[in-house]
């Protein structure tokens, strides 16, 4: 096939004869120098690629009738398990006789070892009425009504027993799963299941009564990547005080959708918190009370891969202006060592 003499005119790539290529130490240096960084810079970029990232979306919650997940694990380090109980409040006004729970207690010694187990059976659920101020003193009122003014043979063994573990310095961790309405509420963790009479005979006082505690772990659903629960690994500590804490806790619906389209429905939440000291006088008795509410905008976050065109966009860009860099700067490398060459021998000659 005949060729079109004007094409080699076009041609953007015009190369040299051989005999007219000088090959350089300096050029080879800067071509080693030059394929390592072209090779750093791809690993980066495909790096790059192959991570995902996520894209946050927000709309109203339309969910309806479905339960929440809460999951605790606390530990009391001033508290034996004996006293200790869990209560579950919600606004709906109702008694729910079918709560679903599975909440277990380890004994633990002063060190924080576990010594024992326990299934927590003494679950107590309230209902709540409208209003969503928790008085103490008013809850513990209604519980004294449900024990007799009454000290028998198995309460003395408990105090006495009780008090024993509180001489060796015994503690508590609490842990499971609490499956509530998905409605606002509180769950609570305190001696608010003892009798009014032996708590009085335990503890001389509900100043005495020292909830310090650590939060392990608290959720409102499965772990998604990425997701920051703000009280885990929490510690207050009280020292020659008392006094009821309050974490208000706001849940946010939330949907995590992976590449592979799994969903993944869970919530995640922010907190604040109060503290009220005790006081010697006052009838309340100390507890750690988490009152949730749920927001009305729920979270969508899809996991998204970066497009292959765009990845050989960027390699192509990176890799040319490497090869250009490269270039230049080999060709002033050649005129430096040349110049420097020939001042050299001209002062020689003379």
């Amino acid at each position: 096939m005949a060729r079109i003499p004007s094409l080699k005119s076009l041609n953007a790539f015009p190369h040299a004869e051989e005999h007219l290529l000088k090959k350089t130490y300096s050029g080879a240096v800067v071509t080693i120098l030059g394929l390592i960084i072209m090779f750093t810079l791809f690993v980066h970029e495909l790096q790059f690629y192959l991570t995902t990232y996520t894209v946050h979306q927000m709309s109203v919650d339309l969910k309806r009738g479905e339960t929440l997940p809460i999951h605790i694990n606390m530990s009391f380090p001033s508290l034996p398990c004996e006293v200790l109980s869990v209560d579950a409040i919600d606004m709906s006004g109702k008694h729910e006789v079918d709560l679903h729970t599975n909440i277990w207690k380890l004994r633990l010694d002063r060190y924080g070892h576990i010594i024992g187990t326990e299934y927590l059976s003494d679950l107590v659920e309230k209902g709540h009425g409208a209003h969503h101020d928790h008085d103490h003193g008013h809850e513990h009122h209604d519980e004294q009504k449900k024990h007799e003014h009454t000290f028998d043979e198995d309460a003395e063994k408990m105090v006495k027993s009780v008090k024993q573990a509180l001489e060796s310095g015994e503690g508590c961790r609490v842990y499971g799963m609490l499956d509530v309405q998905r409605v606002a509420g509180n769950f609570h963790i305190s001696v608010h299941g003892l009798n009014i009479f032996v708590a009085e005979k335990i503890f001389e006082g509900s100043s005495h009564v020292n909830v310090s505690h650590v939060i392990h772990d608290l959720s409102f659903g499965p772990k998604y990547p990425g997701i920051h629960n703000p009280l885990d690994e929490t510690s207050r500590i009280l020292h020659d005080t008392s006094g009821t804490f309050k974490y208000y806790i706001k849940v946010v619906p939330t949907e995590y959708r992976y590449l592979s389209k799994k969903v993944l429905p869970t919530n995640q939440f922010s907190v604040t918190e109060y503290f009220l000291p005790i006081r010697p006088t006052e009838r309340a008795w100390p507890a750690v009370y988490f009152l949730y509410d749920l927001s009305p905008i729920t979270v969508t976050i899809k996991e998204e891969r970066r497009n292959f065109l765009h990845f050989l966009t960027r390699l192509c860009a990176v890799l040319g202006g490497t090869f250009a860099m490269t270039g230049m700067l080999d060709r002033w490398m050649y005129r430096l060592i040349e110049s420097v060459t020939n001042s050299k021998t001209r002062s020689v000659l003379r």
